[in-house]
């Protein structure tokens, strides 16, 4: 209860006796884990996160208050974090090239309001669902899900096996990331794996991402030579002021917000759908968004969020956090404080909008609209599409995977059966009525995803 932590004298994080946050335990229910921090600390936990000690706040109001960001004391900005600055952190620590990307997501003050505004502006053409190119988005987004769906289920039998995390939760938005950067379809395909190798942190993690960075720097030079309709270009045309240097920085954010995070809340869309009876049976594009917004409340995929570091010593929970420590807000955390537990109602017809899922304050997420429509149609096809969808494994036994900021399944291993296609009602075309532009073969995505039919493997990339 608020007040009954007396507060604390103000103590180095590097004394502090701290608790090691990704372990089993977590992997499996991190609300455990959340529940024993908070009855032992309060709203404010310190925590080991992979051998650097860290912050973790999980009250709510707490969350919503650094959020905020009301005093301009909680700054994102990588200079502010004294363990950096003094060479403290260990050099192959594997969350910091997460952190060095130095984009958006990393400033503060006037720069973050140019970038947030480019970005604004840049997205604004694929989320107003009015204009021409949301509409031809959302048509891509349909096609994209109907090859994926068609790929998986490729063959003659009408039943079958697969992993909906990596034959179509994970590809499907990382398709539209690809989209959204005007690549050429077999160049976007390499640059879409190498996405996912970097969002895996496996051991091809390393060269792929020189070849992410160096993929961008092309695009982003082409660009600047040959505008065209997508969203590099838009935010040229927003911002004059970008080098190619800085354009790629900020377009490699693209992946991890439209893309993984995407993916996260993809799958965890389809396994609420799965196991909850009242969703599957009165499902509709109504009440997928309506499952959308539960789902980011009650299991949200981007679980932790990057740091903040204070510029000035803080109260924060019963704790006196010093200048320059590294502070990370649970989201997952805050949703589940007991003083916010009674927003979340799996039986109300409407759940709560005040969640943190897509952020708050001076950092709130830009591509929230994108995202939930994505989700959308990624699920109304996919329940479209295939019948009688069963969870292959017991829900509690579902393979998590262990990441310290995302919450989402490794693997969501189904039995399907192929629905019944509807009968043509339209009348037929004449051949030589219309002119079908072909698409040029794909490369290494569709031959990777072409590989894992029927192969219940559970691990994307090795």
């Amino acid at each position: 209860m608020p007040g009954a932590w007396p507060p604390s004298t103000p103590e180095p994080l590097a004394s502090v006796s701290v608790e090691p946050l990704l372990t089993r335990d977590y992997d499996a229910d991190p609300a455990l884990v959340h529940d024993r921090l908070r009855a032992k600390y309060g709203p404010v936990a310190p925590v080991d996160l992979l051998g650097v000690p860290v912050w973790l706040v999980l009250g709510y109001a707490e969350v919503l208050r650094v959020m905020k960001n009301e005093g301009d004391i909680w700054s994102k900005r990588l200079d502010n974090w004294r363990a950096r600055a003094e060479g403290a952190l260990p050099p192959d620590w594997p969350v910091l090239p997460a952190f060095e990307l130095n984009s958006v997501a990393f400033q503060d003050g006037m720069t973050l309001h140019r970038l947030r505004d480019t970005w604004t502006s840049a997205l604004a053409p694929f989320q107003d669902r009015g204009h021409p190119q949301a509409q031809l988005l959302e048509d891509a987004i349909r096609r994209y899900a109907d090859d994926l769906i068609s790929l998986l289920a490729e063959g003659e039998s009408r039943t079958g096996w697969a992993d909906l995390s990596a034959q179509y939760a994970r590809p499907l938005p990382l398709m539209v990331a690809n989209r959204l950067f005007g690549f050429e379809t077999a160049r976007g395909d390499d640059v879409v794996m190498d996405t996912w190798r970097v969002l895996d942190a496996g051991p091809e993690a390393a060269a792929a991402s020189q070849r992410l960075f160096a993929a961008m720097m092309e695009l982003s030079s082409a660009k600047m030579s040959r505008p065209g309709n997508d969203l590099p270009s838009y935010m040229l045309a927003a911002n004059s002021d970008f080098t190619v240097e800085g354009l790629s920085r900020e377009l490699l954010m693209l992946p991890g917000v439209v893309g993984d995070m995407t993916g996260g809340l993809i799958c965890n869309t389809i396994l609420e759908v799965m196991t909850n009876p009242e969703v599957r049976s009165g499902l509709s594009a109504g009440t997928i968004e309506e499952t959308v917004n539960r789902v980011a409340l009650a299991n949200p995929p981007m679980a932790n969020l990057t740091f903040r570091f204070p510029t000035a010593d803080v109260r924060l929970g019963r704790f006196a956090i010093s200048a320059g420590d590294p502070v990370m807000l649970s989201v997952a955390g805050a949703h589940s404080d007991p003083l916010f537990g009674s927003a979340i109602d799996r039986e109300a017809i409407r759940s709560t909008r005040a969640h943190l899922a897509w952020g708050a304050g001076p950092h709130a997420c830009l591509a929230r609209l994108l995202a939930t429509r994505i989700t959308t149609i990624a699920v109304e096809r996919l329940f479209d599409r295939l019948d009688r969808l069963r969870l292959a494994l017991p829900a509690d036994q579902l393979p998590w995977r262990s990441s310290p900021f995302m919450r989402a399944l490794r693997s969501l291993p189904v039995d399907y059966e192929l629905a019944q296609a509807p009968a043509n009602t339209e009348p037929p075309v004449a051949a030589d009525a219309v002119t079908v532009e072909a698409e040029p073969p794909r490369s290494a995505l569709w031959r990777f995803l072409r590989g894992l039919r029927g192969s219940r493997k559970w691990s994307p990339l090795g």
